[in-house]
Order: structure tokens, then C-alpha cells, then sequence
């Protein structure tokens, strides 16, 4: 892309950033008029600050920061595995943190945090799991394996989940299925600061490593003779992106093709290199999960939609898109 295009495209995006968040905290099952929004941030007495402050705000923020992890994380993916189609979900950290959930609902504690904690605890399982199985003779992970073993896990995931799932009672159930399709519905500023604490580390992890991912998209081989340290680099990146991953469903459950759909956009109206990329991404994919959010609380107001549907309905077609214009 030419200088003046990757201008207008950084342009594009600074200007996404606070058109998102306004249209995330204007939007909800009652409409509030901007200056009402910003009668609620200007004065902590006004009837609107509640609203404003603790409820729309750090859902705003939360998915914010979770859209942006869940980008960088797939762009990174994408170039560890030198697969387009790579994902976090591909992993089998969306099984794993989904059987947590799943086991917490069904075992039903009076503790808040109880099925985020299970889901955490779950995501880092199949972390371990997919990462031990893709250990090449002890000692060198092998892309390869590492995308059979994700699929493997979180097929067998799926169907302990489904198995707990049918012996639910009805509210277990819904509760269940709700969690799995991914929502902001608990959000608040605490869920907020667990979320900045798990994921600060591995994001910047991921985007301090932007010259050796630029490096792994040339081959193995290539990114060796040019200086980078292959191994750490593939250890590093998985398991920040896992962690990031599990971050993310523990406080908003699973939310798909963000992290597919949104690194692909950009390297199609931005750029390609890890340096430029990977923080457009998290801009990106930050400001695309806070309206697909903002959509999912008024399609259907008053009642709300998971977010993980909202993102599946835009990121299949546009997927689907992209693939048809770089592939075909």
C-alpha cells in the first residue's frame, strides 16, 4: 500500500477509536441523548452517572480491550502458524475455558467469580494440554501439530460439554448457552481491572515481538539465519496469546472471529508488518467489539443478543469476503 493510503487508513482508524466508544455508551435498552452521557461523566449527582459510570462505561472499556487482545492475539497466530486461517479459538482455549464455565454452572457456587475463575482455570488447561502434545521430541513445537492438538482438544472439550450440558436443569442450561455465545451483560470496572491484570504482560509480550513474527512469516529456516531465536519466539507467542485468550473468556465468555477477521482487514487497507500491524489491529478489533456490542443491546431492545452472535453474523460474511478477494 502507498504512503498516502496507509496515511488515510491510520487517519480511518484514529477516527474509529471515539466514534465507537460514543455510539457504546449512547447505545443500550434505554437511549440516552449525549448530553445526558455527558451530564452522567461531568457530575457524579446527576440521575444519569449510575448509568453512565458504572454500567455503560467499563462495558465500553471491557470490550474495548478484549476486542484489541482478541486481534493481536490472531494476528500473531496467524504468523506463528503462517496460516491466514489461524485464530485463538483454533486452539482449543475457547473448549477448555468453555468446560470450566460449563462445570462451574452446572455445580452452581453462590460465588461471583466462581465461573469466570473455572473458565480461566479451563482455558489454561488446554493450554497445557495442546502445548505438551505439541512438543516435538521434547524440545521443538512444531506449528503443525499445534493446530491438530488445538482441534482435538477442543472437540473433546465440546463433547464433555455437551454432555454436561444435557443433564443440566433449564435455567443451568440457558445460563450455560449464554456464556458460551460470549456478553458483556456482567461487566463492571473490577472485571475491568482482573482483565488489564492477566492481559498487560502478554500483550505487550506479543507487541514487543513484532520484528521476530515479521521474521517467522518468512519461514523457519529464513527467520534463523536472520537472527531470531525461533523457539523462544513460537513459546513466547503461544502462550501470551493463550493467556490473552483466556483472559477473555473468563470475563466476557467466548466471542469468535474477531481475532480472525479484524489482523486480515488490516493488512489488506494498512499494512502487513507486525510493527504497524499489531497495534492497528488492537485498535481495530477494540472498536469492532465495542459496536458489534452496541449492536447486541438494541436489535432487539429491550432484550439483548450475545455478543458471540453478533460477531459470527458481521465476521462470517466479511470473512467470506476476504477470503474470496485473496484467494480467489
Amino acid at each position: 500500500m502507498s504512503v498516502s493510503g496507509r496515511r488515510r487508513a491510520a487517519l480511518l482508524l484514529a477516527g474509529l477509536v471515539p466514534a465507537s466508544i460514543l455510539i457504546g455508551i449512547l447505545a443500550g435498552p434505554v437511549a440516552l441523548a449525549p448530553s445526558a452521557v455527558w451530564d452522567g461523566l461531568a457530575h457524579a449527582r446527576s440521575p444519569h452517572a449510575p448509568i453512565v459510570r458504572e454500567l455503560r462505561v467499563p462495558r465500553v472499556v471491557l470490550a474495548f480491550l478484549v476486542g484489541g487482545s482478541l486481534s493481536i492475539a490472531g494476528a500473531a497466530l496467524q504468523a506463528l502458524l503462517r496460516n491466514p486461517l489461524a485464530d485463538p479459538y483454533l486452539l482449543g482455549l475457547s473448549g477448555g475455558a468453555g468446560l470450566g464455565a460449563v462445570l462451574a454452572i452446572a455445580v452452581n457456587p453462590d460465588w461471583p467469580w466462581a465461573v469466570p475463575l473455572a473458565a480461566f482455570i479451563g482455558a489454561t488447561g488446554a493450554v497445557a494440554l495442546v502445548y505438551r502434545l505439541s512438543v516435538v521430541s521434547g524440545r521443538r513445537l512444531d506449528p503443525r501439530v499445534l493446530l491438530l492438538a488445538g482441534v482435538i482438544v477442543g472437540s473433546f472439550a465440546g463433547a464433555l460439554m455437551t454432555a454436561i450440558v444435557s443433564v443440566s436443569e433449564a435455567a443451568e442450561l440457558r445460563r450455560a448457552f449464554l456464556w458460551l455465545l460470549g456478553g458483556f451483560g456482567g461487566a463492571s470496572w473490577g472485571a475491568v481491572a482482573v482483565f488489564a491484570v492477566y492481559a498487560i504482560l502478554p500483550a505487550v509480550a506479543v507487541l514487543g515481538s513484532a520484528r521476530a513474527l515479521d521474521l517467522l512469516t518468512l519461514g523457519e529456516e529464513s527467520a534463523r539465519h536472520l537472527g531470531a531465536d525461533v523457539e523462544r519466539v513460537k513459546r513466547l507467542i503461544y502462550v501470551a496469546t493463550s493467556l490473552l485468550t483466556a483472559a477473555s473468556v473468563a470475563v466476557c465468555g467466548i466471542v469468535g472471529f474477531v481475532g480472525l477477521v479484524v489482523p486480515h482487514a488490516i493488512r489488506r487497507i494498512h499494512t502487513p508488518l507486525h510493527r504497524e500491524l499489531l497495534p492497528a489491529a488492537f485498535v481495530a478489533g477494540g472498536a469492532f467489539l465495542v459496536l458489534a456490542d452496541a449492536l447486541a443491546r438494541t436489535i432487539v431492545r429491550p432484550l439483548e443478543l450475545p455478543v458471540g452472535a453478533v460477531t459470527a453474523l458481521v465476521g462470517v460474511p466479511l470473512f467470506a469476503l476476504l477470503l474470496r478477494r485473496t484467494y480467489l
